[in-house]
């Protein structure tokens, strides 16, 4: 697999639902010869629930729309100055499995990070991108028809105190932050790229 066999969309903000409705009609509409893509988008402020998420991690009712998916994983938030990247690639036809597709999703927050000079790691019972004892980077995936959907989700330079209206991923007191606590310039253009590049990366590399 290489860059060219990829569809790279930048989308840039959109809202929620239209784009989780597009990645499901992708996937239906699908057939092996379909090009797998990478979508690149922020959303508006929006709480979304996974499909295993349990309504108590909602600790405060707000104004703010909250929408259940079937993404895997528990209740996190998205909003302007967070860089989220979808995956819809056909595992099948890469021969990969899920955990594979995480491992990815994650190394790849952390070789981008790294060119911060940003120590950042990954925990095999709670999946993300954690610097210390916080989190930056939220993920969770759905397989449909063997395929992949959602993504990643990273904090760059975004308000975060709606996560403490929530147990973000389900995790009670867990800490978030964003890139721009530990980066004083940040070219989101460079962040996409790196993003995109240490992801195939690793695909290539498998």
């Amino acid at each position: 697999m290489t860059k060219k066999d990829i569809i790279i969309k930048d989308l840039n903000l959109q809202p929620y639902m239209q784009t989780y409705q597009a990645m499901h009609e992708y996937t239906q509409r699908r057939d092996n010869q379909s090009p797998d893509q990478i979508w690149l988008v922020e959303h508006s402020a929006v709480f979304t629930q996974g499909k295993v998420g349990k309504p108590e991690h909602l600790l405060k009712q707000t104004n703010i729309p909250f929408v259940q998916t079937d993404r895997g994983g528990q209740i996190t938030y998205h909003a302007p100055g967070q860089q989220i990247m979808y995956i819809l690639f056909d595992l099948k036809r890469a021969k990969l499995g899920i955990r594979d597709m995480v491992s990815y999703l994650e190394n790849s927050i952390i070789q981008t990070l790294a060119n911060y000079d940003i120590i950042a790691y990954a925990k095999p019972d709670a999946p993300g991108v954690y610097i210390d004892t916080k989190k930056i980077c939220s993920l969770g995936l759905h397989i449909q028809r063997g395929c992949t959907l959602h993504g990643l989700a990273l904090n760059i330079d975004m308000d975060l105190t709606p996560f403490t209206y929530i147990n973000p991923c389900g995790y009670a007191g867990l800490q978030m932050t964003q890139l721009k606590e530990y980066v004083s310039s940040i070219d989101r253009k460079v962040i996409k790229q790196q993003l995109t590049d240490n992801f195939i990366s690793q695909l290539q590399n498998q």
